[in-house]
């Protein structure tokens, strides 16, 4: 992927996206990052900021951590005296922010675009009647309301969806989990419930469960387009998982063929992917993981390793760079895989947000309501609860 020549359309169609100030256009490269670098140290331990994986080279590399949801989720609370949390990610990872952050403290997202259709694959009135009908099933052994779900079904919500599925779930006895601690959040769901209601990835759900020993006839996928999600009672009732339809737009361009034509390209390479691919990708792929355990397994390898890695473009290119030259890593999509709404979180964003706090000004805040916020608190404070 040509990901410069993206950036070179970029910074001549920026203000066609949020609208920033004139002067926030047309800006050099150096001069953004002296700016940046300059409205950071002014700002000091008032200032966190948090950049996901998948942010571009020209933005994290101002962040303060870096990690996958789940891993920046723990350095949240860890900053108390910090007045401002700028996340260099998308929005439902700065609704959690918001949800874990102190009263005290103001999460930010650089650009409010920058968000995520896995997440809008599920919408809240969606997930109501999805429980309206399982109840109508009979597959809640208690009622639909909240805290009625008596072991029946207990709904786990990837960290990948908006914080009013998060309280949804939190209020029922739920949990969210990320690709890191999905294995781990599964068992502690079956700890206490028949059934999984897995949401809003589809292919984590599956691929998850299958890892544990869950046989395919065992999962079956709701449709929340369809009466009764397009399914009959019966298989309902046999199911372990209830996999919610939706999936990551990136990850899903991921193929078998991919594979096969890399190891034919480059015998005795070895692939690796994100488990939010399909099922069939992972079968044929060689070691599947999150974000976290991709990096780590690929520095972790004998020298001389050659990998084929996937997952988005830019962890891929940056992680390329890094082990460089004693392991090789290759793209396992030809094309590169990019985020296109991660990419939305530019130089010229980040460097708006910063000034303004100079200026006594705060720009994009992310505020999850007051009657969300408890319940989402209590699902994400069971997801970091859980160890494998």
């Amino acid at each position: 992927m040509q990901i410069p020549l993206l950036t070179a359309y970029e910074k001549t169609n920026i203000g066609e996206r949020q609208t920033l100030p004139d002067k926030y256009l047309g800006l050099s490269d150096q001069e953004m990052d002296e700016r940046i670098a300059s409205a950071r140290g002014k700002l000091g331990r008032r200032l966190v900021i948090l950049g996901h994986h998948y942010q571009r080279d020209e933005v994290i590399k101002f962040a303060d951590y870096t990690g996958d949801s789940f891993k920046l989720a723990r350095h949240v609370s860890q900053h108390p005296d910090a007045e401002f949390i700028v996340f260099c990610g998308v929005h439902f990872m700065a609704e959690s922010a918001d949800v874990l952050s102190a009263p005290h403290q103001q999460v930010i997202l650089p650009d409010l675009a920058a968000g995520c259709s896995m997440a809008d694959m599920a919408a809240p009135d969606q997930l109501e009647m999805c429980w309206t009908d399982l109840g109508q099933m009979g597959i809640l052994h208690g009622g639909t309301g909240p805290g009625e779900n008596d072991r029946g079904v207990v709904p786990v919500t990837y960290i990948n969806s908006a914080a009013s599925i998060k309280a949804f779930c939190g209020e029922r006895g739920g949990v969210v989990c990320t690709s890191s601690n999905a294995a781990a959040t599964l068992k502690w769901a079956w700890e206490r419930g028949e059934r999984i209601l897995f949401l809003p990835d589809q292919h984590l759900g599956r691929n998850t469960a299958y890892k544990l020993g869950v046989p395919l006839d065992q999962m079956v996928v709701w449709d929340p387009n369809e009466i009764w999600g397009g399914l009959e009672p019966d298989a309902v009732s046999t199911a372990r998982m209830l996999l919610w339809k939706g999936h990551c737009s990136v990850h899903a361009r991921f193929t078998v063929r991919q594979i096969e034509m890399m190891r034919a390209q480059h015998p005795g390479i070895r692939v690796i992917v994100h488990p939010e691919v399909p099922w069939e990708v992972v079968q044929a792929a060689d070691d599947s993981g999150s974000t976290e355990y991709i990096i780590n397994r690929v520095k972790e390898s004998p020298a001389g390793s050659v990998w084929a890695v996937g997952t988005e473009i830019h962890l891929v290119n940056r992680l390329a760079q890094q082990v460089a030259p004693d392991r090789t890593v290759l793209s396992l999509d030809q094309f590169g895989c990019l985020c296109s709404t991660m990419f939305r979180v530019s130089p010229n964003h980040l460097l708006w947000v910063l000034e303004g706090l100079l200026e006594g000004e705060v720009h994009n805040r992310i505020v999850v309501p007051d009657e969300q916020k408890h319940w989402t608190r209590v699902a994400l404070d069971r997801m970091l609860s859980i160890h494998d």
